[in-house]
């Protein structure tokens, strides 16, 4: 049986999603609580990798048993019970055998929180110690929207087997005085894809390049032409979404 699992977790301790054999990450942490209590070794498979230090708020991973879970909320109980304050589990869904997390997935939404002041509150928020034009961001911001190559926003050495991302949102929000929010969906993103788009954004809104500069960048198709990747602690994973309904099991 295929179960997809949903979760939330604060990166910050965390060296990534993916399991490493020198640092800890959320899969490991994920498949020793499960093991534990199923009582039998599973192998969990995510969404897709999130970097060192950047958290989740609507994750999916999948996992196989040969455990008839009669109790799924007791089953929950227990995990959570378990895991550590910074891994929650949500919810357990019954899929077909060969649903997958991260292939199935036909968009992904993350967000990033920046403030511009020091705020000893504004936690998983990063600090940005300029005044900002969002206004100009936002018109920066519009030339992501749309299927085209990414690789000036890529990591070196990503190893994907193609640059082009369809992006249908991406846009900058004002939440509190000094605070702000970047929303952006995509059907598939490329490692450090967000962390640099937002870098690049930043140059625009401290006026130190032109809102037009973006869609230079990306024209480019040169990583050493955009910004500088915005630190890991404001990103946040926040929405994954399939073609099929998760059912939650019961």
């Amino acid at each position: 049986m295929r179960l997809f699992v949903s979760l939330a977790y604060d990166g910050t301790r965390y060296s990534g999603w993916q399991r490493q054999d020198n640092a800890l990450s959320v899969q490991q942490v994920l498949e020793d609580a499960f093991s534990t209590v199923i009582g039998e070794r599973i192998s969990v498979t995510g969404a897709g990798r999130t970097d060192a230090g950047v958290s989740a708020s609507r994750y999916f991973a999948h996992f196989d048993t040969d455990i008839d879970i009669k109790e799924p909320m007791r089953l929950l109980y227990k995990l959570n019970a378990i895991l550590p304050a910074d891994i929650v589990v949500n919810g357990l869904y019954k899929v077909a055998g060969d649903a997958h997390a991260r292939f199935d997935a036909t968009s992904r939404s993350y967000s990033y929180r920046l403030h511009t002041v020091k705020d000893p509150f504004a936690y998983m928020s990063a600090y940005c110690k300029f005044d900002l034009d969002m206004e100009a961001m936002n018109e920066g911001a519009s030339y992501l929207i749309g299927e085209q190559d990414f690789s000036s926003l890529e990591k070196t050495g990503g190893g994907n087997a193609t640059s082009i991302c369809r992006v249908t949102r991406a846009s900058w929000q004002k939440t509190a005085p000094c605070h702000y929010v970047f929303n952006i969906t995509a059907n598939r993103f490329l490692r450090n894809m967000v962390r640099a788009a937002v870098g690049t954004l930043l140059e625009v809104g401290r006026h130190k390049q032109q809102p037009e500069w973006v869609a230079e960048v990306l024209a480019g198709r040169d990583r050493c032409s955009a910004g500088q990747s915005a630190p890991a602690v404001g990103l946040s994973l926040c929405d994954i979404t399939y073609p099929y309904q998760l059912i939650p099991l019961k």
